[in-house]
């Protein structure tokens, strides 16, 4: 009985898991979609030679994603047999995605953000089991740029 209570718990775990990850997702590419405007690029200058600068602002975004049970289950069988983990793979991908749109939010007023980097973090580590990632944080940052009309 209890094998069959830990089985259940595991399962909805999964598809609770699933359908918020695919909730999250379908939110993403709505607001992707809706920034199109606002280019985030990596480059340090682009010049304009029709174009003055009337405003610079550095703009961030950060968004934290925990990593569930299941998750972090699978990717401990991973570990044992090598290989991808695909289940991190789509966390720091959520992760990064959703701080790209905190920065572009942030920088509505502008014509482009310039020299974007993310950076990424594994935080709320235990501290026994240093394996064991409770959370993955990105954290985007860049120059807004106005141009005067």
């Amino acid at each position: 009985m209890e094998l069959i209570v830990f089985i259940c718990l595991i399962a909805l775990g999964f598809i609770a898991g699933t359908i918020t990850e695919k909730r999250h997702y379908r939110s993403i590419e709505a607001r992707e979609h809706q920034f199109l405007s606002l280019p985030a690029v990596t480059i340090k200058h682009f010049d304009h030679p029709e174009k003055k600068v009337e405003q610079v602002a550095l703009v961030s975004g950060s968004a934290v994603i925990s990593v569930d049970y299941f998750k972090r289950m699978l990717a401990g069988l991973r570990n044992l047999f090598g290989g991808r983990v695909k289940s991190y793979e789509t966390l720091l991908d959520r992760a990064r995605r959703e701080a790209v749109l905190r920065m572009k939010r942030e920088a509505l007023f502008s014509d482009m953000i310039l020299n974007i980097r993310i950076e990424t973090s594994a935080i709320g580590q235990s501290a026994n089991r240093k394996k064991n990632i409770g959370s993955i944080e990105a954290f985007a940052y860049g120059t807004a740029v106005t141009y005067r009309k």
